[in-house]
């Protein structure tokens, strides 16, 4: 079998949120063409900015240089269509919401449109690759590429591989994520792969903790954090990564295993259920000051 790595220049980027547009910033800045691809074009113009605002800070800590961060700009290109956006596309990125219907969706139309070779990658957390190459018919070029929050400071790419991925496949994302800066780890499918299937119930464990009125949620992350090493503790973290995010893919855990395990605590379907999704919302297990990342703890949710 071919081992050989394909040489990718062209990215096209699926999703301009946080995970997508982080994305984009991080091939930009290596210097690949990068389309940018959105249905909504205020979320695009909303994306460029956040990019430019990242790129400054990397200036200002001496990461970059001005004529770097101008290049990496110049280098991203947006679309609001699918099909004009990955239409000289090498490798392709989606990293829509993490919603298993909406993604069977993407691959359908990327399959129809990307070029004969293009590479079809999810930034999925959790969700099957297996499950989304089969709505294809280019299986051995369907893997995952799961980058962590932030995309351009977190070192870990989480390389995924499905049923029918070839090893070249394979050895070019791995490639790949080295010429990025990255550590790339190659995992097999299961539900939650590795860094969800481990850390998704150790954060359910601590809801369950606030939950069960064992301690409040500054005793829970201070223990985490003084106790444990941890940089964050795991309700504040679960807060970063978005209580939906983390909701959908505990379900993703529960319906793949069939273990109770994995259930999603009630407090955190109810905490979704209300609109309490952490940062994105302003609130979740911290409150946050509007436009910033500054957390204040939510009296509410402190009491054991």
């Amino acid at each position: 079998m071919n081992k050989t790595a394909k040489t990718i220049k062209n990215i096209s980027v699926i999703g301009s949120g946080t995970m997508g547009n982080g994305i984009a910033h991080l091939f930009a800045q290596f210097d690949y063409q990068v389309s940018l691809i959105d249905i909504n074009a205020s979320a695009l113009e909303q994306a460029i900015k956040t990019i430019d605002k990242n790129l400054d800070r990397q200036v200002s800590k001496g990461l970059l240089t001005p004529a770097q961060k101008t290049s990496a700009l110049q280098n991203i290109k947006t679309f609001t269509s699918i099909s004009e956006g990955v239409a000289h596309a090498d490798l392709i990125v989606e990293a829509a919401t993490e919603n298993v219907d909406l993604k069977l969706k993407i691959f359908k139309d990327l399959d129809l449109y990307a070029p004969t070779g293009a590479i079809l990658a999810s930034n999925t957390s959790s969700i099957s690759i297996t499950q989304i190459a089969a709505v294809t018919h280019r299986g051995a070029q369907v893997i995952g590429m799961h980058f962590m929050n932030p995309v351009p400071v977190m070192k870990l790419v989480e390389v995924i591989r499905g049923y029918q991925t070839s090893d070249e496949t394979t050895k070019t994302i791995m490639s790949l994520s080295e010429k990025l800066e990255k550590v790339p780890v190659e995992v097999n499918d299961y539900p939650g792969f590795v860094a969800n299937r481990i850390l998704m119930p150790m954060i359910n464990e601590a809801i369950y903790t606030l939950f069960e009125g064992v301690a409040g949620v500054y005793e829970i992350d201070t223990v985490m954090k003084m106790g444990m090493a941890h940089p964050m503790g795991p309700l504040q973290l679960a807060d970063f990564i978005g209580l939906d995010v983390c909701l959908a893919i505990l379900k993703v855990l529960h319906e793949g295993f069939g273990n109770p395990k994995y259930a999603p605590c009630p407090l955190l379907i109810n905490m979704v259920a209300a609109g309490k999704k952490g940062v994105k919302s302003g609130e979740g297990f911290y409150k946050y000051h509007a436009g910033s990342k500054d957390l204040v703890v939510a009296e509410k949710f402190i009491k054991s």
